[in-house]
C-alpha cells in the first residue's frame, strides 16, 4: 500500500498536507499522532468513505474483497450472539458447509468458543473487543484498518487484547494500518511507525527498525 502526496482540506483548513508513506504487505504500519491531527481522515480516504482529496493511493493487494475494521467503539450487533456477529459478516464469503468450523476456529484463537451463544450485553469490554478482533481476522480480506482499538481498556485487558491480535496477525499476515496516539501499543505491534505532526498534518518521522533499543526514547522525544 502506497500513499503519495495526499492532501485534504475542509474549506480553508488544511488537514492532510502532502502525506506520503508505504505500508509493507503483510505487516503492521502504525500512524502515531495526536488526537485531531487527521489520522481518522486518512483512514476515511483509504477506505473510500472520503473522495474529495488530491494525491495517489496504490494498493498492492486485492482491495475488491473488502477491508476488515476494528474500531475504538463496540460495533457488535446487540441482538446477535457472538457466533452470529461473526457469521453476519461472512455471508457469501464462506460456504455453508464450512462456516461453523471456520468461525469456531477464530473463536478458539481468542479463547471465546465457550461464549459463542452469548449476547454482547453479557460480555465484558475486553471480551467484546476480542470478538471484534476475531471477526476482523475471520473476514477474508487482505487489509485491516484499526482506529484506536485498544482505547478505554485497562492495562491488563489491553495487554491481553494485544497478545490475541499478535497471534492472529502472525497467522493471517494482513496488511494492517493501525491509527493511534498510544506509543506503548504502537511499539508492541508495529513493524513500522510513522509519526504525524499536526495543523496541518505532515509526516514528521518514519521508524522502520523496531529492534533499536533506544527507539522508545527517540519516539517520545519527537512525539511528546
Amino acid at each position: 500500500m502506497r500513499v503519495e502526496n495526499l492532501k485534504k482540506s475542509y474549506g480553508e483548513r488544511k488537514v492532510l498536507d502532502g502525506i506520503s508513506f508505504e505500508g509493507e504487505e503483510g505487516k503492521v504500519t502504525v500512524i502515531l499522532g495526536e488526537s485531531g491531527c487527521g489520522k481518522s481522515t486518512l483512514l476515511g480516504i483509504l477506505s473510500k468513505n472520503i473522495d474529495d482529496y488530491s494525491g495517489e493511493i496504490i494498493f498492492d493487494r486485492d482491495i475488491n474483497s473488502g477491508i476488515s475494521y476494528i474500531f475504538q467503539e463496540d460495533t457488535l450487533i446487540p441482538w446477535k450472539t457472538v457466533y452470529e456477529n461473526i457469521e453476519y459478516v461472512l455471508k457469501d464469503k464462506i460456504s455453508k458447509d464450512n462456516i461453523k468450523e471456520y468461525i469456531e476456529k477464530y473463536l478458539k484463537m481468542v479463547n471465546l468458543l465457550d461464549y459463542r451463544d452469548e449476547y454482547p450485553q453479557h460480555l465484558s469490554g475486553g471480551m467484546k473487543r476480542r470478538v471484534g478482533i476475531a471477526r476482523a481476522f475471520a473476514y477474508p480480506s487482505d487489509y485491516l484498518f484499526m482506529d484506536e482499538p485498544f482505547e478505554f481498556l485497562d492495562i491488563k485487558t489491553k495487554q491481553e487484547i494485544i497478545e490475541y491480535f499478535k497471534i492472529l496477525q502472525e497467522k493471517e499476515k494482513k496488511t494492517v494500518l493501525f491509527i493511534t496516539h498510544d506509543i506503548e501499543s504502537a511499539l508492541k505491534i508495529g513493524d513500522k511507525i510513522i509519526i504525524f505532526s499536526s495543523k496541518p498534518t505532515k509526516v514528521k518521522k518514519i521508524f522502520e527498525n523496531m529492534s533499536d533499543n533506544g527507539l522508545e526514547d527517540e519516539i517520545r522525544k519527537i512525539f511528546l
